[in-house]
């Protein structure tokens, strides 16, 4: 007789259901595993054979076949393990404990016991999604199962555990609406802007680019603080959301190893610059998501932006337009969430002193060269461009009454409140206001216009720059408290374009 259970695949940031369908039948025995897995699918043989006897359960001794569907759809996850044990263990029987709405989960060891998966929530949450109620995942995965709502989930710690005999209970943790509370840690901030001699316009911007999700680029010579800035960007952000929590949680799960830690706090990556084009962007045999995806609720930092691979730079063109990354590959095309926020920093020319008082020993030629690894389409997708000047040497032990971090992000969180209550979803801000959005909320006093139109024509910005500065002057009149944006707005708004690229 041929029985079968359910269990769940990730594929990208979503997943499918995998039906793992078990059929006995005489010969010799032996266990095939077809329906297109990788090795680690077919090594799962050996891993139940050892499990069954160390649990001295009865393997059937007969030729069973595996499959599993749909067959033409790769499968690269020791995560059915546990769902092929399940389906051995049912072969053969009338009555099945586990319905259409079950799934299992988990990785079988030799000894029978079911170790934790990679990428639990993102299988829960899309098997949630496809009519899947009740999940049997592995006991080490709990902690962060019990972040998804509304689902009901059986903790497995051996192979024992799923031979569920007739008319026999099995212990469910019911979870009620909102799942498990949990909060974002929200280390505090180890560099305070406080701390940072000098550089107002840049610390200007970064109250503007926290407070509205709006992209960076910090230019000028070595030494001037612009990496210190960068990193000071991090302490400006708000908490994450619960449904953040959980959305990193997940990402960071498929790409490292600790897959069992919950993700608290805004993710901060910061590539080097000669890291490969598919850690950035992710892809790869398995597919992972890159530096971009791992970036998705926080801050992308691109210390010397032109150093990096010119394709690497164009990969960003997607991600900062659509907040999202597709991986296409020979085999399979995968979509990854990136709404991240960049912040770059830049020298203007490769010795880092053009325009500077100290010597510079670069060409014109070189220098020309070096500007133009950023095209254009990357600048015009960059919100602020702010230069950071040279602080003077007797400026830099002197006492500052500057505003420190804390206050500023008293008046960020200030103004994501107004967005907030502007547009009822806490992951949507400025930067992501769409044209129909801007029209709508950005309330330009006529005045306001005016000076948009004189200063788009005598800049000659492209459409996209257009929006932009009515984003960024949104966020500037939020950070003011004001509903309505005015002429101190747009001007300051129009100071935060590239002085030297024409779009």
């Amino acid at each position: 007789m041929k029985q079968h259970v359910k269990s769940i695949f990730n594929v990208g940031a979503t997943g499918i259901i995998v039906d793992i369908e078990c059929q006995l039948s005489n010969g010799l025995p032996s266990i095939i595993i077809v329906g297109l897995g990788n090795k680690a699918v077919d090594e799962a043989r050996e891993r139940l054979r050892s499990a069954f006897s160390s649990c001295r359960l009865d393997l059937p001794r007969k030729r069973i076949t595996i499959n599993l569907a749909p067959a033409d759809i790769p499968k690269e996850s020791t995560g059915f393990d546990a769902a092929i044990g399940a389906a051995i263990l049912m072969a053969g029987k009338e009555k099945v404990p586990y319905g259409d709405h079950h799934a299992i989960i988990g990785e079988v060891g030799l000894d029978g016991t079911i170790r934790p998966v990679r990428g639990i929530i993102g299988k829960l949450t899309a098997g949630q999604k496809l009519g899947i109620t009740r999940f049997f995942i592995p006991a080490g995965n709990l902690q962060q199962a019990l972040l998804v709502p509304d689902i009901e989930i059986v903790t497995l710690s051996s192979l024992r555990d799923l031979q569920i005999e007739d008319n026999k209970s099995t212990p469910v943790i019911q979870l009620s609406t909102g799942g498990q509370s949990i909060h974002s840690n929200q280390t505090p901030a180890t560099l305070d802007l406080s701390d940072i001699a000098g550089q107002l316009p840049a610390k200007r911007a970064l109250e503007i680019a926290a407070a509205g999700g709006h992209n960076i680029l910090l230019t000028g010579p070595p030494g001037t603080g612009k990496s210190m800035l960068a990193r000071a960007l991090a302490g400006l952000l708000p908490p994450l959301s619960h449904s953040e929590i959980l959305e990193i949680t997940h990402l960071h799960s498929l790409s490292n190893y600790k897959y069992e830690e919950l993700i608290t706090d805004r993710p901060f990556r910061s590539p080097h610059h000669s890291a490969s084009h598919i850690s950035i962007v992710g892809g790869g045999a398995a597919s992972k998501p890159g530096e971009i995806t791992l970036a998705h609720r926080g801050v992308l930092f691109l210390d010397e932006m032109p150093e990096f691979a010119r394709p690497t730079l164009e990969a960003l063109r997607q991600p900062l337009e659509d907040k999202l990354v597709t991986v296409s590959r020979a085999k399979q095309t995968l979509c990854y969430p990136a709404d991240f926020l960049l912040v770059a920093t830049a020298n203007p020319c490769p010795c880092g002193y053009f325009g500077t008082t100290k010597p510079c020993c670069c060409t014109p030629a070189q220098i020309a060269r070096y500007q133009q690894k950023l095209s254009g389409p990357i600048l015009d997708r960059i919100d602020l461009h702010v230069t950071v000047e040279v602080v003077e040497h007797s400026d830099l032990l002197k006492q500052r009454g500057q505003d420190d971090t804390s206050t500023i992000l008293n008046r960020i969180k200030k103004a994501r409140s107004m967005q907030l209550g502007r547009f009822g979803r806490p992951d949507q801000n400025n930067s992501s206001l769409s044209n129909r959005q801007i029209k709508q909320f950005g309330l330009l006093d006529p005045d306001a216009l005016e000076l948009l139109n004189k200063g788009a024509m005598a800049l000659d910005i492209s459409a996209r720059s257009y929006m932009k500065v009515i984003k960024i002057a949104r966020t500037i009149a939020d950070l003011a408290g004001s509903k309505s944006i005015a002429t101190a707005h747009i001007s300051e708004a129009l100071q935060y374009r590239p002085a030297t690229h024409s779009s």
